[in-house]
């Protein structure tokens, strides 16, 4: 096993580099979409959470849950080996500014000048609170030390459970928003949290949440007038260069409260694209039934 991760590292070290806040993959040759390489990770003796792990390799809960099927959501046994998903598909959406897909929970941000697109798990909204999809806006303006003022539903369902919300929370280590924040519409925003968890979960009233870290690198990156697209792909595919056909599955994002709490897995939908690439001759049956079961969120070869 060690030889393995050692050789799985330095793979991943010739596609992917970690900055202080972000995963950064070279950009993959044209009629590539295809970037990064996945590594294994033995779990260390003492009380560490998954959470911990997942903000060590610059993930969410949900990515590592969907790569590591039955591992304990809060405390992994020390000694067990983890695969850290760090391969993946990038979305079918233009390669500028931020794309934003809430069906595998993670922003891509592309630097105008660069040959690169850096990766960062986000939080995303509550069901009936819903985080946009297939929506392009810009970053309209930032905020450093946001105040946060809710809004009169918000502040109602906070009502309902006994919690009285001020008119406007100040700014402050305490404030919901976190310390920074990017301004993406009248209701919207991409800001940090307060909370010590929830990224890679549906936990927002429907703007994107990201780590303390995470954040402030956008912050600094991100110009405002930069492009944002809001998309929903649980589904993503690629033809390489070299013929390999690969998909990549998540679990799509529950639409009702019923589909939430269901034990049965949400219907995965197919456009027409997305139908004709898996009907292709050369696809194992074999292998796409398997993916369409397991959804590991991890790109997998479907052609032998």
């Amino acid at each position: 096993m060690n030889s393995l991760r050692s050789t799985l590292l330095a793979a991943t070290a010739i596609v992917l580099s970690f900055s202080s806040a972000a995963v950064e993959y070279r950009l993959p040759a044209e009629g590539s979409n295809l970037v990064g390489e996945n590594q294994y990770y033995v779990v260390p003796e003492g009380k560490l959470t998954l959470e911990q792990i997942a903000s060590q390799f610059q993930l969410g809960l949900t990515n590592l849950l969907e790569a590591n099927p039955g591992v304990d959501p809060f405390l992994p046994k020390p000694g067990s080996t983890l695969l850290i998903p760090h391969q993946l598909i990038l979305p079918n959406a233009k390669r500028e500014g931020v794309v934003i897909n809430s069906a595998e929970m993670r922003l891509y941000y592309y630097p105008k000048g660069k040959n690169t697109v850096e990766v960062l798990p986000i939080g995303i909204g509550q069901i009936g609170k819903d985080t946009p999809e297939n929506w392009v806006t810009t970053v309209q303006r930032k905020r450093a030390n946001p105040t946060w003022t809710p809004t009169v539903n918000i502040r109602k369902s906070y009502a309902a459970k006994g919690i009285t919300l001020p008119a406007v929370w100040p700014a402050g280590a305490d404030n919901p928003m976190g310390l920074f924040a990017l301004y993406v519409g009248n209701l919207y925003a991409v800001h940090g949290t307060n909370a010590t968890f929830g990224i890679g979960l549906r936990v927002s009233s429907g703007c994107v949440r990201l780590r303390d870290e995470d954040i402030e690198h956008l912050f600094n990156s991100v110009p405002v007038g930069t492009r944002v697209e809001f998309i929903n792909q649980p589904i993503k595919a690629t033809e390489e260069p070299d013929g390999n056909r690969y998909l990549e599955v998540h679990e799509p994002l529950s639409r009702t409260q019923a589909e939430f709490d269901s034990t049965e897995p949400v219907a995965l939908s197919f456009d027409k694209a997305m139908t004709r690439f898996v009907a292709h001759p050369d696809t194992d049956s074999f292998t796409l039934k398997r993916l369409l079961e397991q959804r590991t969120g991890m790109p997998t070869r479907i052609n032998p």
